[in-house]
């Protein structure tokens, strides 16, 4: 196949973000597929020094068409707006400046289905699109959207891509369902999660001990809890704030680390401070490459995904899960859905209480400190991400699915 891909944000291990596009991809040059990106360089590290406007570079035999656009974790709403429609109308017409056979368009933004949809409909080749979010449901939800004439717009374009993809794609059972009850059969609907670079993540325990001991020297023998993401308004990184207060007293060999960027993060940094945890077990840190993350959770115990209580956000696939199942690093959430079900399934991990900060502290400690519990719940990580969610297994659904749609 030739593949146009198209993702606003694609990123590499270099980056500080999430490489699903960059991880399909390779898989699938490697099967003898061309694949060509439409992105930004948001994400791409900033040693390619991009000139204004378009620019070609090669990643591991993946072709990627960049649009110099900056992005940041810290901008406001209407500013991203802004970018998501600069993005979508430059991007249709660069699209339509290149062949293929499947256009295959990753959200978020939704905004990327306009291309996908332009180049479909134009160019006469099936669009095959990747719901990462239900938008406008969670945005909605969060309440970053309440003009009704902006949601109504968001609500037909969401209908409307999935009524003109020949396939879809979705990241979690949640989204699988939130595309269906639109009317699509579930016959022409993916599910493919994010999935576990276990390559990239299963490494010795020295390398590990050397970041403990070369980058985390503040951790001194105690439990590391990590959270690696960002501070954005949904992911209610000031619980960790919370957490580590009760742990000052329930259990002080618990050692807090939490690493990122976003617009919540002065105010997390500020109420630690106050609640007098910051630097004492709870520590944090600038973001760092997707490379550093794996020395991370080679030295951490247990690793955190945090939302606050928007049950349309647990419908997400979180990245943290499947870096942890491929660490062997088990995880802990403090939100229900899907990923409940699943710690609750498989003993991987625990489910932390969304309020009462005391009895999650506590639940910490009891589980880290059972060894024979500690250790199931390590070797039914390393089973999982292995078996059912390894980075192979969910490139050879996208690609079957995008040469259904083909053959169809």
């Amino acid at each position: 196949m030739n593949i146009l891909y198209l993702h606003q944000y694609f990123a590499t291990p270099a980056s500080n973000a999430g490489t699903r596009s960059y991880e399909m991809a390779r898989r699938l040059v490697k099967n003898g597929h061309k694949v060509t990106f439409v992105t930004t360089s948001a994400y791409l590290p900033d040693d390619y020094n991009f000139s204004d406007g378009w620019n070609f570079i090669e990643v591991e035999g993946i072709g990627l068409h960049v649009l110099h656009l900056k992005y940041s974790n810290k901008d406001g709403f209407f500013k991203r707006i802004l970018k998501f429609i600069n993005f979508s109308v430059r991007s249709t017409f660069k699209s339509l400046s290149l062949k293929a056979d499947v256009v295959f368009a990753t959200s978020t933004p939704l905004t990327i289905a306009i291309p996908g949809l332009v180049y479909s409909k134009f160019k006469k080749v099936p669009l095959v699109f990747e719901v990462r979010d239900l938008w406008p449901e969670l945005p909605v939800a969060t309440g970053v959207i309440t003009n009704k004439w902006i949601i109504k717009i968001a609500t037909w374009l969401e209908k409307y891509t999935y009524k003109n993809s020949k396939r879809l794609v979705g990241l979690s059972p949640g989204m699988c369902e939130g595309i269906t009850k639109h009317g699509i059969p579930a016959e022409y609907v993916t599910l493919a999660t994010n999935s576990c670079d276990t390559a990239l993540f299963d490494t010795d325990k020295k390398v590990g001990i050397n970041y403990l001991n070369t980058k985390l020297s503040f951790v001194n023998g105690r439990k590391l809890i990590t959270y690696t993401g960002t501070f954005g308004l949904i992911n209610n990184v000031g619980y960790i704030v919370k957490l580590a207060k009760a742990a000052q007293a329930l259990d002080p060999n618990l050692c807090f680390v939490a690493i990122g960027d976003g617009m919540e993060k002065s105010q997390v940094i500020a109420d630690a401070e106050k609640a007098g945890v910051l630097n004492k077990n709870l520590y944090i840190l600038p973001p760092v490459p997707k490379t550093e993350i794996v020395d991370l959770l080679s030295a951490a115990d247990l690793s955190l995904s945090l939302f606050g209580p928007v049950k349309e956000m647990w419908h997400n696939s979180a990245n943290k899960l499947f870096d942890a199942l491929a660490s062997q690093t088990p995880i802990a959430i403090n939100y229900g859905g899907w990923q409940e079900e699943f710690i609750n399934e498989h003993s991987c991990g625990l489910v932390i209480d969304a309020n009462d900060f005391n009895k999650a502290s506590a639940s910490i400690s009891s589980f880290l400190n059972d060894e024979s519990n500690y250790a199931a719940a390590v070797q039914s990580c390393k089973v999982l991400s292995y078996e059912h969610f390894s980075r192979d297994i969910m490139a050879a659904r996208i690609e079957k699915t995008l040469l259904d749609s083909i053959n169809d």
